[in-house]
């Protein structure tokens, strides 16, 4: 097997806490992973170090205290997620890691997978004491599977060191974490769709309520958490809430990974604080626009609502600042678009996805999305009509908070925003030509 190439160094704009071991080959094994600080803040967790063990009610506490918000989409708090399991009952409490990191645009996840696999194992530990669970579930991308050998291995010596399993290191704390391979649905991303998927049934939402912290994975207390979500909880337990809380701001604590993409000179993952300046993001960390001006920017992966570049380029990389601009920060997949491109074929690109995707449990997502992609695809090579461009909006209005979950959302939502910010690209096609960028246009290039 080939070497693989050394990880870059971080951008003197980075400070890296869930990137910190990238590029260390070390980390991948017990060994080295302690070495570098590992399992310390799971010892304070449990009082292994000789110190008195935390009280569950108080990890819960710290990760409050640290604003940390989820990192898959949903920017939800997350320690007040861990507070809605209930306390005692007969039923056991799972905490389920979401590692099914399929959203275009976003590639994250899979690094913290590959160069750090014990944060995740750690936090998950952490999780599960918090919530008084004695189970977790790492739900990997089915496209990852060299990700799940990974994983596997690292939770082999995890056990074999008493890191997992019964009694952990003498603790009286109890925990099991069983890896499983996702079947390559971006459906499974959603969190009840991703509980069916475990449960051995097919990848589709379900209703609700009830959440998952009531009735989850076999109908008992769940909580799912982000890959990078659960990678920040140690240093969180370790280090302190209030420190992490102060690398970002005020309800949107510490950095976080952004993958960069696109047209853009340097392109690759970049752990940053939450408010950092898109502009600086784009023209200092990645080098600037490649080939062209700026056009757009895509700030949370492709089911984000687009941005215009007067828009993009006042904007701070936060919750609560892109919310307020009519987007989501997501996944943290910012894309950049040139003004050499087609946003038509890009708002096609974007349907043909969401519409391969689609499960087909609800009618407004299984027909829209099918119908959306067979009218860009009309629109774009030159036969489209003038009531098109109202049509496509109205197709996507009827979407939108529709269905049971999110999908829809994440088709409708883009092709508002394209069509809206971009209307006079939509327009020029429907004069006689096929597409006003001719051979120039091509797809965004999407890591």
């Amino acid at each position: 097997m080939a070497e693989r190439p050394a990880y870059p160094a971080a951008h003197p704009a980075e400070v890296r806490v869930v990137s910190q071991r990238f590029g260390d080959p070390r980390a991948a094994t017990l060994a080295g992973y302690l070495d570098t600080g590992g399992y310390q803040a799971l010892g304070k967790a449990l009082g292994l170090n000789g110190g008195e063990a935390m009280a569950p009610e108080a990890i819960i506490e710290e990760v409050k205290k640290s604003s940390l918000r989820g990192r898959g989409g949903a920017g939800f708090p997350t320690g007040l997620k861990w507070s809605f399991i209930p306390k005692g009952g007969d039923k056991p409490k799972y905490v389920l890691c979401n590692a099914d990191e399929s959203e275009p645009g976003t590639c994250k996840d899979r690094l913290i997978l590959e160069h750090d696999p014990f944060a995740i194992i750690e936090g998950i530990t952490i999780a599960g004491r918090a919530i008084g669970a004695q189970r977790g579930f790492i739900y990997i991308r089915g496209e990852y599977r060299y990700v799940l050998d990974i994983m596997q291995r690292a939770l082999a010596e995890a056990y074999a060191a008493g890191y997992l399993g019964a009694n952990i290191r003498g603790s009286g704390f109890s925990f099991d974490i069983l890896a499983h391979t996702g079947a390559g649905a971006y459906e499974c991303g959603e969190e009840s769709a991703l509980m069916e998927s475990l449960e051995g049934k097919r990848g589709i939402p379900r209703l609700k309520p009830p959440f998952p912290a009531i009735s989850g994975l076999y109908g008992c207390p769940t909580v799912i958490n982000n890959v990078e979500t659960l990678a920040s909880v140690p240093p969180i337990i370790l280090r302190g809430g209030d420190w992490f809380l102060n690398i970002g701001l005020p309800k949107n604590g510490g950095p976080r990974l952004f993958s960069l993409s696109g047209q853009v000179q340097n392109r690759g993952v970049y752990e940053l604080p939450l408010g950092f300046p898109l502009r600086r993001l784009i023209e200092e960390v990645g080098g600037g626009v490649l080939g062209g001006s700026l056009k757009a920017v895509v700030p949370g992966g492709s089911s984000t609502p687009i941005f215009t570049a007067e828009e993009a380029l006042g904007l701070n990389l936060d919750y609560d600042s892109v919310g307020k601009a009519g987007s989501f920060l997501g996944s943290g997949g910012v894309v950049v678009i040139n003004d050499r491109t087609c946003m038509v074929r890009f708002a096609l690109r974007v349907m043909q996805f969401y519409r391969h995707e689609s499960c087909g449990w609800c009618v407004p997502c299984r027909e829209g999305t099918n119908w959306l992609q067979l009218a860009l695809t009309r629109f774009h090579r030159g036969d489209g009509r003038p009531e098109d461009v109202d049509l496509f909006t109205d197709v996507a209005q009827n979407i939108l908070g529709r269905t049971l979950c999110p999908l829809g959302d994440a088709a409708a939502m883009p092709i508002l925003s394209i069509v809206r910010k971009f209307r006079s690209e939509f327009e020029d096609h429907l004069h006689g030509r096929p597409c006003p960028f001719a051979a120039e246009s091509s797809a965004v290039p999407v890591a």
